[in-house]
């Protein structure tokens, strides 16, 4: 899609950029795909933040989007695109021949009137939006809506313009390179879409003004190197300092490492299946 540059006639359109939402559907969504959801905005069951920066915004309803694409061999028509206030892709919504309908990720160049399907049969052409196991997809193809095990559903690459690449298959396993870079291991019977992730101009997107961060429920965020030192590790100084009297490493409120630390976990089960780290080193395990 299009970027919209607005004439600067307000502080608000001043620094706006947006998408264009010409094809996307102007209306409320399918009733029985959306549902109401408690929105904790950072706070656990005791009502403590656990998670900072969060509160407010806009209400929302979530669609219930399917990621396990498990109903094979039945070809689904898509009806029209939708926006998702949940996510920053978007939505394409599928009827089926029995009048089933469904919300899945809106792939790049998929069109209201196309068809898509998800099987586990080999086919000849990979059109985006066609859902397959990683050992029937051709190397070098684009995918999104990964699985990370079979049948769990899509975790990996789902947000807008994303896609990993398939580098090979190694007996019951497949080789991905991740957006982030990192090449991994994956069990070669999960699923994945063939495409990218719609919406790709996204990241181009500037909000022109605060208030439309706190309509997406983000609040303020304060740098540490303005706070007092009984605030934060950053804070103090006279004038602008760089740790506050002390030329530190960034951290945060609590003293952790913001920058060349790695925060992964060393026992996760997963690590022995990466093969080369997001960074470009290789895992000596792999």
């Amino acid at each position: 899609m299009a970027l919209i540059n607005h004439r600067p006639i307000t502080p608000g359109t001043r620094f706006l950029v947006r998408n264009r939402t010409e094809g996307l559907h102007n209306g409320s969504p399918v009733k029985e795909l959306v549902e109401s959801v408690h929105r904790a905005k950072g706070r656990n069951c005791y009502g403590r933040i656990t998670s900072r920066r969060r509160g407010g915004g806009h209400k929302r309803l979530f669609r219930k989007v399917d990621f396990r694409r498990a109903r094979l061999d039945a070809p689904a028509k898509v009806v029209r695109l939708e926006y998702d206030p949940n996510r920053t892709a978007h939505l394409a919504l599928l009827a089926y021949a029995d009048g089933e309908q469904a919300y899945i990720l809106a792939p790049d160049g998929l069109k209201v009137g196309d068809t898509v399907l998800s099987t586990n049969t080999p086919q000849e052409t990979l059109v985006p939006g066609l859902s397959l196991p990683l050992r029937l997809i051709a190397p070098a193809t684009f995918i999104h809506a990964i699985e990370m095990q079979p049948g769990k559903g899509a975790q990996l690459a789902r947000g807008a313009g994303a896609y990993a690449q398939l580098l090979g298959l190694e007996g019951d396993r497949a080789i991905l390179r991740m957006p982030s870079g990192e090449q991994r291991y994956l069990n070669a019977d999960c699923r994945a879409t063939v495409g990218l992730v719609g919406n790709v101009d996204h990241h181009n997107n500037s909000l022109g003004k605060a208030g439309r961060n706190r309509w997406k429920g983000r609040r303020p965020r304060v740098r540490g190197m303005v706070m007092n030192p009984v605030d934060h590790p950053n804070g103090g100084g006279q004038g602008k300092s760089k740790g506050g009297g002390g030329r530190q490493h960034p951290r945060s409120p609590w003293g952790q490492l913001a920058k060349h630390f790695p925060t992964r976990t060393k026992s996760k089960t997963t690590n022995s299946q990466i093969i080369v780290r997001r960074n470009g080193r290789k895992v000596k395990s792999a």
